[in-house]
């Protein structure tokens, strides 16, 4: 997905970075969700704390010296023209109660498959927002508002 077209500033990237991180999520707990019955099947989540450390270093950066930095860690890394990856890790608890109880396992997912739906909504918003703060007045009266494209992938439950 390429979130460029949309970037203007350092708080633009991690607010695409953000709704990238939840897309990426969104499919691994759906994939969770799939494989409720799949013999031996590890949970995954990706690695929110992680993240979240790297959009604070982000962010203090972008403070200090008004420029980006975004460091790879163990299981996120930045590529070329504004590329993320981010590599789920097997969820223990999600794994215990799994084996112990699949319908609480199956809440379990479902919620933070809401907390990531929620959390790109509130990327998503925040971006748009922005995007309209920075057109001028005369811009927001003769123009129509901009609808930010909703990311969304062809993944089914």
């Amino acid at each position: 997905m390429n979130l460029q077209p949309l970037i203007a500033d350092n708080i633009d990237e991690l607010l695409a970075k953000i709704v990238e991180f939840t897309l990426a999520r969104r499919n691994t707990l759906i994939q969770n969700i799939q494989n409720v019955y799949t013999l031996r099947f590890s949970p995954k989540d990706l690695p929110i704390s992680e993240f979240c450390e790297v959009l604070n270093y982000a962010l203090a950066e972008h403070i200090q010296s008004r420029r980006l930095v975004l460091r790879d860690t163990q299981n996120i890394e930045f590529g070329l023209n504004g590329s993320m990856k981010a590599t789920p890790v097997v969820d223990e608890h999600a794994k215990k109660l799994l084996k112990k109880n699949p319908d609480k396992y199956l809440g379990l997912q479902l919620r933070k498959l809401l907390e990531a739906s929620l959390n790109k909504k509130v990327a998503e918003e925040l971006l748009k927002q922005k995007h309209q703060l920075t057109q001028t007045p005369k811009e927001r009266i003769t123009k129509k508002p901009k609808r930010l494209p909703m990311y969304r992938d062809k993944t089914q439950f």
